[in-house]
């Protein structure tokens, strides 16, 4: 290249070139291409080769994860957003959101349901449909609500399942078992003097047991706490000759409230 030829002009001599499609510079001194290295050929597999096996990523217990996060919790607003964060149980991609509890967590009573539905979906309350709404007059007619100014009289509602089913269909058993360490929890810090179960599912998770026909109408415990099984709001409308039974059941609280207080 001409010495006198300036930075700016050789820059765009070469460009120029460049765009003509050079690829490769000419030394002054010649380069023997026969005494370069040959490129060593693709790696290609021989039929019926085995693939090489796939990377295994660790499996996640959900409920070993949820067992965790659940004992390192202090307060209800942990609570809350340990099930916010809590991203193993697939109900939670199709609720609208999450359903925690209503009421006053100081109260005596403690009740547990099973899932929400579409009412308590939406609004993100429990038991706020028709099955709510016919808890509250169960409730309202022994004195006590979950809108009570004092926890004399309150009830604390939520549900072992904090996001609606698809169709409202059951909880799985996988699902019971990964929101149980919550729900087990939730009862730790409301700490409620009687703990009521609606629903054959609630008693499952709780006790370890079905069949509400036979376990209504007798104390059960969960530790020290006694534990009363009831029949779910919703079978009531369904069943109306069953109102009877609940009846007797709300006067056995009633009961034991006045006994415990």
């Amino acid at each position: 290249m001409d010495s006198a030829l300036d930075w700016h002009t050789a820059r765009a001599l070469l460009e120029w070139q460049v765009e003509l499609g050079v690829t490769e510079a000419i030394s002054d001194a010649p380069i023997n291409r026969f005494e370069a290295p040959a490129p060593e050929p693709a790696k290609i597999p021989m039929p019926g080769a085995a693939p090489p096996p796939p990377v295994k990523q660790p499996e996640v217990d959900p409920v070993e994860v949820a067992t965790k996060a659940a004992q390192a919790l202090k307060t209800l607003d942990d609570l809350h957003s340990a099930l916010e964060a809590f991203e193993f149980c697939d109900l939670k991609k199709g609720a609208r959101h999450l359903v925690f509890s209503d009421g006053r967590p100081d109260a005596r009573v403690m009740i547990i349901g099973e899932a929400p539905g579409r009412d308590e979906d939406m609004q993100g309350k429990p038991f706020v449909g028709r099955a709510g709404q016919l808890l509250d007059k169960m409730f309202a007619a022994i004195g006590m609500s979950r809108t009570a100014p004092d926890a004399e009289r309150a009830i604390y509602i939520t549900n072992v399942l904090p996001w609606r089913p698809p169709q409202n269909r059951d909880p799985s058993p996988d699902e019971i078992a990964m929101m149980l360490p919550f729900v087990r929890k939730h009862v730790e810090l409301v700490d409620p003097d009687v703990l009521v179960l609606m629903g054959n599912h609630s008693c499952q998770a709780m006790l370890g047991r079905k069949g509400i026909t036979r376990l209504r109408g007798k104390w059960a415990a969960d530790g020290a706490r006694p534990v009363l099984p009831m029949f779910h709001p919703a079978y009531l409308l369904r069943n109306p000759v069953a109102k009877r039974d609940a009846w007797h059941d709300l006067l056995m609280l009633q009961a034991k409230l006045r006994d415990t207080a």
